[in-house]
């Protein structure tokens, strides 16, 4: 099989998105596909350093980068797409996209539509509620023009969790949706990672420490964290890492929040981190900690998960029904006093802990393994091209 994977973007500040199409795709080739990316070269206010229209190797895949012409939020266009698309779309057996109302995946559905070439879309929590309501008569005008077509004619549309295909259906789509979630790797232990979290904080080795780990974006709703520590500090010690970027702007209403009330010597913003910083973090700490809005899938949470670290989160985490089924998490409301609650039974529940994080590791290997999705993933592949 010859796939061609489709994502807006390769930046790794998008943390999740960038990481699952990476490990997606180091998993097929693994198990003997013939697989490649095409994305640009976006970064945010920066342009990713690579070359481009070009093939080449990136962390192991042949990848080709298109220079990002203009940047609207996700939209990330491309001038050179459509001259890309006549030199080589032609040369893959299927094409599966991630994201949606983005011109480069979904631009190149549309003319695998046209070439008679089967694709799959991911939507990546595009059609939730939540999401659907932002930038709402853009939204709308874009998919009747081009994105509910596509949609429509896909050979299959992958969902990440079960409630992303009742997402699908509630948008009108009868294409057949295939729930299969996304994966993470198992990581090389650390050593005496939570001394060494608290002495790179310089932080009390007896005070717990709370991770969050994600974009600082409204959707994710931080300032629910913040208000919930301010009222966990009544009664337990605790410090909170904030660990991820955002816009300039919202980051300080945040900080500004965290002055308000009083608690600038608990709360650290450790901007974006990755690699064996980020693993620090997911092993170091004594509590995971998410109350957004809505989330298709949650990598972070997996990440944690197989870190055997307990996770305090919100049901609008579509993968928070799995969680709370395996007693591996608790899930509760954005609500700022609830999720206080929730995160003291943890910090001082020792039993209670060990158990979230035993059966988080469980569910995370036997649920959340890229060898397994993978094996999913090429099954479904083959399934199409078998039956066109």
């Amino acid at each position: 099989m010859k796939i061609l994977q489709v994502i807006p973007s390769l930046s790794p500040q998008l943390g999740g998105p960038t990481q699952a199409v990476i490990g997606l795709s180091q998993s097929l080739q693994a198990m003997g596909a013939d697989i490649q990316i095409l994305t640009t070269n976006d970064n945010g206010n920066q342009p990713l350093d690579v070359p481009l229209h070009q093939l080449v190797a990136y962390q192991d895949i042949p990848t080709t980068f298109l220079p990002c012409t203009l940047r609207a939020k996700e939209f990330i266009y491309s001038k050179a797409l459509d001259s890309w698309h006549r030199a080589n779309l032609g040369k893959f057996d299927l094409v599966h996209t991630h994201y949606l109302f983005s011109y480069l995946p979904s631009w190149t559905a549309r003319a695998a539509r046209q070439r008679k070439i089967p694709y799959l879309m991911r939507p990546l929590g595009q059609l939730t509620p939540w999401a659907l309501s932002q930038s709402v008569r853009k939204k709308k005008l874009y998919a009747a023009l081009l994105e509910r077509r596509n949609l429509q004619y896909a050979a299959a549309i992958h969902c990440t969790s079960p409630e992303e295909t009742v997402d699908v259906s509630q948008f009108g789509i009868r294409t057949p949706a295939v729930s299969i979630p996304l994966g993470v790797a198992i990581p090389e232990k650390i050593q005496n990672a939570k001394e060494r979290l608290h002495g790179a904080y310089d932080i009390p080795e007896d005070v717990p420490i709370v991770l969050f780990l994600s974009r600082l974006h409204p959707k994710k709703q931080p300032e629910v964290l913040i208000r919930a520590i301010s009222h966990l500090l009544k009664r337990q010690p605790c410090h909170v890492i904030f660990a991820g970027t955002g816009q300039s702007q919202y980051l300080e209403k945040l900080k500004a929040l965290v002055k308000t009330l009083s608690i600038e010597t608990q709360v650290t913003f450790a901007g974006f981190v990755a690699g064996d910083d980020k693993q620090l973090l997911l092993q170091g700490a004594d509590v995971f900690a998410l109350p957004s809005h809505s989330e298709n899938f949650g990598i972070a949470v997996a990440e944690a998960l197989i870190a055997e670290l307990p996770v305090v989160i919100t049901p609008g985490i579509q993968i928070s029904a799995e969680i709370a089924a395996a007693a591996a998490g608790i899930v509760v409301e954005a609500d700022e006093m609830a999720f206080s609650e929730a995160l003291y039974q943890v910090i001082s529940q020792p039993e209670l802990h060990r158990k979230l994080c035993q059966n988080g590791l469980n569910l995370a290997k036997t649920r959340y393994s890229w060898r397994v999705i993978a094996q999913e993933i090429s099954l479904t592949y083959q399934n199409i091209l078998s039956n066109p």
